[in-house]
């Protein structure tokens, strides 16, 4: 439960923490939400030239390492794919991807939310393998979205709207979270999964 008038700490979640995490992290930054985000994967892995070949990163590594990286190896076919500008706009959010599996110390979240299954099912596992201290329920919420660039961006407005619900909830959000959800299902046409941890 999250005290009246209280600002929600918002977590998004995808694999490298790259493009759906990311275009969410910035566009509810824009809308003035308190947001982090992250990845789920034991590495960082992008598009390389061919299926076979990807280009894989350390957790940590700053975005813009990564930027300089891709541009030195091949600049045509990483700004036609769209890689070196999804680059550039993580820049401007935060220095590195980050990985959810390390983030105990960054503190509690009111809400997190995913971007895919296999995410989402990392996240659940994740928090019932940590030693719940305060008894504080946590709503993980997954909404499937591709890993493209046109469908992070709608992705994330949508995370936007369903993160400005959650924090305009008068009282207890477990009494109304499947109300809320049937009703954004409706409204959007997207299926929605949810489960509850403890902090």
């Amino acid at each position: 439960m999250v005290a009246e008038g209280k600002r929600w700490r918002f977590a998004m979640v995808c694999s490298s923490n790259m493009n759906r995490s990311m275009e969410a992290h910035s566009q509810l930054g824009r809308a003035g939400l308190d947001v982090e985000s992250y990845g789920t994967g034991t590495h960082v892995k992008l598009p390389g030239p061919s299926l076979h070949e990807p280009n894989v990163y350390d957790f940590g590594t700053p975005y813009g390492a990564i930027y300089e990286d891709l541009r030195r190896k091949d600049p045509d076919l990483y700004k036609r794919n769209g890689l070196l500008p999804m680059l550039k706009r993580n820049t401007s959010v935060k220095l590195a991807p980050q990985r959810w599996q390390d983030n105990a110390g960054d503190g509690i979240f009111d809400m997190i939310m995913t971007f895919e299954e296999r995410v989402f099912d990392l996240v659940v596992e994740d928090m019932n393998n940590r030693e719940p201290k305060l008894m504080k329920s946590v709503p993980i919420i997954n909404m499937d979205v591709k890993d493209n660039h046109e469908e992070a961006g709608v992705g994330a407005k949508l995370a936007v709207e369903l993160c400005q619900k959650l924090e305009a909830i008068d009282g207890d959000w477990e009494e109304i979270i499947d109300d809320l959800i049937t009703g954004f299902e409706k409204q959007h046409k997207r299926r929605l999964a949810y489960s509850i941890a403890f902090y």
